[in-house]
């Protein structure tokens, strides 16, 4: 008995055990802190804003977000969300996909740091004049095939986006566009050559059903952090989501190749590289307006 507990205690200290014991505490993103969420009057803009601009946030967790999140809570006036579980406008803050009690935070999960925040806060700067709302509705894990018309996802996605459009009547707010950060779920064999058609009929779809032909999408690369074989895989949706500008019109596709730094589990962008991700998509968007 004394072997085998001087066996265990070698294998605890070893240096490879530290080292995947460090890595799944990185890879833990911690609960959001600070309740409650800040309600705001939605049908009235804040001071200095002349206009309302509404941003879909869709995909799977690197659009929901993971990185660790600031000690004080945001609160710009200018930028609110559409909480995911009561469909109330609240102060934007991280994460902006929280799933807990809007007041309690009771039932959160393990949302961090996304590129939305980022996204809308260069927005801001760049026009005093907007406020912009964000409607979260990314979900981690989710499949391509949870977004096409009739789908789970989908389907949640319109009735936000039409929600909020009803809800924000009284300032005559505007869907802007829809920000897509997703991919890793269907980087395989089997689903790779089925990509392309489906992320233009999904698009096709919103446009459609949202009465908005030439709406904006930008979409963003995956992270190109892990190792062969299943960096192949990951390259090769990236090859498809840059090529959508060529086969879909106002479309736009986000590199964040480059950015390689993760929270400890080599799938989910740490806090920086979200905050970069979030204003290369403003980038894009603003490149997309230029007459």
């Amino acid at each position: 008995m004394r072997r085998v507990f001087l066996l265990c205690l070698l294998a605890l200290s070893s240096p490879l055990f530290a080292q995947k014991a460090a890595k799944a505490k990185k890879a833990n993103t911690p609960p959001p802190t600070k309740p409650p969420l800040v309600s705001v009057d939605i049908t009235k803009l804040p001071e200095g804003a002349t206009h309302l601009d509404l941003w879909l946030l869709c995909g799977q967790s690197n659009m929901k977000g993971r990185g660790f999140m600031p000690e004080e809570p945001k609160n710009d006036p200018r930028i609110v969300m559409m909480h995911k579980m009561d469909d109330q406008w609240y102060l934007a803050r991280h994460p902006l996909h929280l799933t807990g009690d809007a007041k309690t935070f009771q039932g959160h999960d393990n949302a961090g740091v996304g590129p939305g925040l980022a996204f809308a806060e260069v927005l801001a700067a760049q026009d005093k004049t907007a406020a912009i709302g964000l409607v979260p509705c990314a979900v981690g894990g989710s499949s391509i095939k949870l977004w096409q018309k009739g789908a789970k996802l989908y389907d949640d996605a319109l009735r936000r986006a039409q929600l909020a459009l009803q809800t924000t009547a009284p300032v005559k707010a505007r869907l802007r566009g829809i920000l897509w950060l997703q991919g890793e779920a269907n980087a395989n064999a089997q689903e790779l050559p089925l990509h392309a058609e489906r992320l233009r009929a999904m698009i096709e779809a919103f446009r459609t059903d949202l009465a908005q032909a030439d709406m904006p999408f930008i979409a963003c690369t995956i992270g190109e952090i892990k190792e062969e074989p299943t960096l192949s895989n990951l390259k090769a949706m990236n090859d498809i989501q840059l090529a959508l500008p060529q086969t879909v019109p106002h479309t736009a596709c986000v590199d964040a190749r480059d950015l390689k730094t993760h929270i400890g589990d080599s799938v989910h962008f740490d806090t920086a590289a979200q905050n970069e991700i979030g204003s290369r998509f403003a980038a894009k968007f603003m490149e997309l307006s230029k007459p």
